[in-house]
């Protein structure tokens, strides 16, 4: 399996260089040249990871054998919590929710970033020299927690998470600054997730500081995130007997529902792939309007999805433009001088046939935590929550999906709010706030990013 760029369609990478590489050097994301196809019949009775050595083996060619693969993601899910590693909970008729809360950090992202920590050990561990390698990723919450637990302890990689200063709940905070390990930094940046964004590509494309180190992403524009992440949209439908299903996607950056239109390049059966974002609403205006607008990012209940720049959209503009990388470069060079864009409109029809959107008030996520807690006994954060209205709302005539994407407990305001009452902490969490916390609170500047980073590597 070979790699392009969704801004140079003529690279020909293989996996381990866009592994470790994560942006591509002309500013584009990684994509594979061609989807490989997977016959659901011979996924039927296997175990999740079965499946997903199935699902990811293909994009990996023969850089890594199978072996050791299946090696790689049976250590990757040790150490969730629920025998079927992503269990799929019926709540109403053709209507189930997809809980992915059950890793380490308690949301939807352990499920790749266990398995990216463990597959990067593989590489390292193989190679001929101890070079260090220098990992940075920007998060509006769930990310940065999820990677920092996947690299903790993790021997020649550092690892420089940067976040919104006081933009994101204090839990998901906490689960990142009270890891101490030496390897470990996080920097909380006096600016928007946008901004930590924005840091993070300009770093990559930082030929002084990539003389340094090598430099890796862990963020979904890193392409073995979403191929880890396709595997729950095939294990979900797995788990029912229909000849169909479709799926409801909280989404800010839209890794998670570009995922599932991977699902969808590899044969598996979704009828419908519904986006679902806060009041923020920049994926629901790409959709429904065809506008790519930077506005200012308002704070909600639901932290991730806080978003006015959703980077890996770039996939499916590269996608829609029939993977012309030419008009993907004047796209995105337009949109980043006049902060707007306006897409043609058979790129609109091309975006809508895939995905149906909405945007979620903030007022209306707390109402639907309520309703579900009190109609369901179903207790879900409030990012859960904005796919929640539309499951109740739809008619469904056939299996409907909405990703439950963490644990309501590191959300214990909002749902304070919602219900009256404290969601129960589990044990991962409970000890929390007694320990000890280690963090940089930087200006939004990415010199000063940088110099903090090439101080500690």
């Amino acid at each position: 399996m070979k790699y392009f760029s969704t801004r140079n369609n003529q690279l020909r990478e293989t996996f381990k260089h866009i592994l470790f590489q994560g942006l591509s050097k002309d500013g584009g994301l990684f994509l594979p040249i061609k989807w490989p196809t997977i016959d659901i019949n011979t996924l039927r009775d296997k175990t999740y990871e079965e499946v997903a050595l199935h699902i990811i083996n293909p994009f990996l060619g023969d850089e890594i054998s199978e072996e050791n693969l299946y090696e790689i993601i049976h250590l990757t899910y040790k150490k969730f919590t629920h025998s079927k590693i992503a269990p799929l909970v019926n709540i109403d008729e053709n209507k189930y929710i997809l809980e992915l809360f059950y890793g380490p950090t308690l949301s939807f992202k352990d499920y790749a970033l266990q398995f990216l920590g463990n597959l990067f050990s593989h590489f390292v561990k193989n190679q001929n020299n101890n070079k260090n390698i220098t990992i940075v990723g920007a998060t509006s919450g769930d990310t940065g927690s999820a990677a920092i637990d996947a690299f903790k302890c993790k021997e020649n990689i550092s690892v420089f998470i940067l976040h919104p200063h006081n933009k994101i709940s204090e839990v998901q905070r906490r689960q990142m600054t009270t890891v101490l390990d030496k390897n470990i930094f996080n920097i909380a940046v006096e600016g928007s997730f946008d901004d930590c964004q924005k840091i993070v590509k300009d770093l990559f494309i930082d030929s002084d500081l990539q003389n340094k180190t090598s430099l890796t992403a862990i963020n979904s524009i890193n392409w073995a995130r979403l191929m880890a992440q396709t595997v729950y949209y095939f294990w979900a439908f797995l788990q029912l007997e229909e000849d169909q299903v479709s799926f409801i996607v909280p989404s800010g950056n839209f890794g998670n529902i570009f995922s599932a239109h991977v699902a969808q390049h590899m044969g598996l059966p979704i009828k419908d792939l519904h986006v679902v974002t806060n009041q923020n609403d920049i994926l629901n205006q790409i959709i429904q309007l065809g506008q790519m607008k930077v506005n200012n990012v308002k704070q909600t209940y639901s932290p991730s999805m806080d978003i006015q720049i959703s980077s890996n959209f770039e996939r499916q503009i590269f996608e829609s433009v029939q993977r012309d990388s030419e008009e993907v470069k004047k796209i995105m060079n337009e949109f980043k001088f006049n902060k707007k864009y306006t897409f043609e409109q058979k790129v609109l029809e091309n975006f809508k046939k895939i995905y149906n959107s909405t945007a979620v008030s903030n007022k209306k996520t707390l109402e639907i935590i309520k309703f579900f807690k009190d109609r369901y006994n179903y207790l879900a954060d409030p990012h859960t929550s904005t796919g929640l209205s539309i499951l109740h709302n739809i008619e469904a005539d056939h299996p409907y999906v909405s990703l439950a994407c963490a644990h309501p407990s590191k959300f214990a305001d909002a749902i304070k709010k919602a219900t009256g009452e404290d969601p129960l902490i589990p044990k991962e969490i409970e000890n929390i706030f007694d320990k000890e916390e280690k963090m940089f609170i930087l200006p939004n500047n990415t010199e000063d990013i940088k110099s903090l980073i090439v101080k500690n590597i």
